[in-house]
């Protein structure tokens, strides 16, 4: 298997669901803006996202996939078997239980998760409601997630990647033709989320029933099986992925003591930060933790440092760019994107401004993506647990110290150097622990690329001229000229490192599939 051809292939999937996701974010700009019923349903739908991020693509996927993986590679067929029925046995007991709780439960979430709505009665009690429809998602969604499991271990990448593309589709249709038929229309994009986790995980059962590997619900045996080894490295896990949740989940709260629309601003700029986040990040993660998970159970540990070395400058390669151009280009981005209907020009500044400093931790957050699973392939779970907690405090030190003086700026700004600080650490103790040595020629690699970058921030900044033309101009123009900006700066980056000698093939890398 070729990991660049994989990685390729996961990017391709996510860059669907993305662009899916930018026209899903701009019908929800058009119809609902940045008023009351847009805060609502961000901070309703934060919640089942920040679980799961906590019980599916977070602490149970970084216990799960290592073991996975583990038995995979060392067992029988049969113990995997008996692994996969007692995983999702657990799982759907502890989900469902949540669930109900979490329904039960909606107005004591709202009241501690965005206080400053309980001063609104109608816009309290509509989130609420928003929150007991959307709740379910983290049912299915965790239930996705242990099919992505299964399927990547397998070297089966683009089905999980191509997934989400399906929860986009359900918001884009909703909010097209359900929200004008139901009363107050924003109702539709709850039930988009309600029907997009059960089409998730309907697409996904057929491949695993071909690989043989449908889960069956049987009698949890709770010491008796590899399930109890998942367990075990979930309870860090989960405190450690929370401790990021729970940060983001206190930008929720600070951002509803401000003024209104301050959550959707965060929410707008964070959704296109999250576009090269997901692109490189996730599919890098996705990639990377099966082959090191193999290499670890293998006692493979020159490939191991070598992987680690290429998801690296994967990353430098890739993300430095990506956030220079966020910067430079936020102005167009949102104008293009969101610039239209209830979102006002008001909306377009606040957003920008968030983006900007979003954009300072871009690097960070990618490279935790690919320094976290060296720590995770290797079921060393502890050791990021307490860098996360290392990092929250700092980041609400951060939060206390910016809120006042830039408001919902100094939010995302917090969010952007903490992720910067967690990279860090993450570095250092993998190379205090010997786990990684760098592969020679970093210093030039990486000066190669920042000149390449700057070239390219300032031709990219020159063609984009100043925002009052991007808000004066039709949404044709801008589309048009954002679309030829673009391509410019990747003909300028591309061609940098070309006439540099960066070459395809050397970042092409063969793994095993067995």
């Amino acid at each position: 298997m070729n990991l660049l051809k994989a990685l390729a292939t996961v990017s391709s999937m996510t860059l669907l669901s993305r662009i899916l996701g930018f026209i899903r974010d701009l019908l929800i700009a058009r119809l609902f803006g940045a008023g009351m019923a847009a805060d609502a349903f961000f901070v309703a739908f934060r919640i089942p996202n920040l679980l799961r991020r906590l019980f599916a693509e977070g602490a149970f996927s970084q216990a799960f996939v290592p073991i996975l993986s583990e038995y995979k590679n060392t067992r029988s067929s049969e113990a995997t078997r008996e692994l996969i029925d007692q995983v999702a046995t657990l799982l759907v007991i502890s989900l469902f239980a949540v669930t109900l709780l979490g329904i039960l439960a909606a107005p004591f979430i709202i009241y501690i998760s965005a206080p400053g709505f309980a001063a609104d009665a109608d816009k309290f009690l509509l989130t609420v409601e928003l929150l007991r429809i959307t709740f379910p998602y983290i049912l299915f969604i965790s239930l996705v997630a242990l099919a992505g499991g299964i399927l990547n271990t397998y070297s089966y990448f683009s089905v999980p990647a191509f997934t989400p593309v399906l929860l986009n589709l359900s918001f884009i249709t909703c909010a097209l033709w359900l929200a004008p038929l139901i009363d107050p229309p924003v109702m539709a994009l709850a039930w988009a989320v309600f029907i997009g986790g059960g089409l998730q995980l309907a697409f996904q059962i057929p491949f695993l029933m071909r690989l043989k590997k449908m889960p069956r619900l049987r009698r949890f045996r709770f010491r008796q099986s590899g399930a109890w080894r998942v367990l075990t490295l979930m309870g860090p896990a989960v405190f450690g992925v929370s401790v990021g949740q729970i940060s983001m989940l206190l930008n929720t709260i600070f951002a509803s003591l401000l003024v209104t629309g301050s959550v959707s601003w965060l929410y707008y700029a964070d959704r296109l930060m999250e576009f090269p986040a997901g692109l490189l990040g996730v599919a890098l993660g996705t990639v990377i933790l099966p082959s090191l998970s193999r290499h670890y159970a293998q006692n493979g540990t020159e490939e191991f440092s070598r992987l680690l070395d290429w998801g690296l400058r994967l990353t430098f390669l890739l993300t430095l760019p990506a956030a220079v151009a966020l910067a430079v280009l936020s102005t167009p981005l949102i104008t293009t994107l969101f610039y239209y209907g209830a979102f006002t020009e008001q909306d377009v500044w606040m957003t920008r401004e968030a983006l900007i400093a979003y954009s300072f931790g871009l690097l960070g957050l990618i490279l935790v993506k690919v320094l976290a699973p060296g720590f995770y392939a290797r079921q060393n779970i502890k050791t990021p647990v307490k860098i996360a907690v290392i990092t929250f405090a700092a980041t609400q030190l951060m939060n206390l110290a910016f809120i006042l003086p830039l408001q919902h700026t100094g939010l995302a700004l917090a969010v952007g150097l903490g992720a910067c600080l967690n990279a860090s650490l993450l570095y250092y103790k993998l190379r205090s622990h010997h786990i990684y040595q760098p592969q020679p020629g970093w210093i030039l690699f990486l000066f190669k690329i920042v000149l390449a970058v700057v070239l390219m921030g300032i031709g990219v900044a020159l063609a984009a001229g100043n925002g009052a033309e991007w808000l004066a101009a039709t949404a044709a123009e801008r589309t048009t000229k954002l679309g030829w900006i673009v391509l410019l700066g990747g003909g300028i980056y591309g061609g940098c490192l070309w006439l540099l000698g960066f070459r395809l093939r050397d970042f092409s890398r063969q793994q095993s599939n067995d």
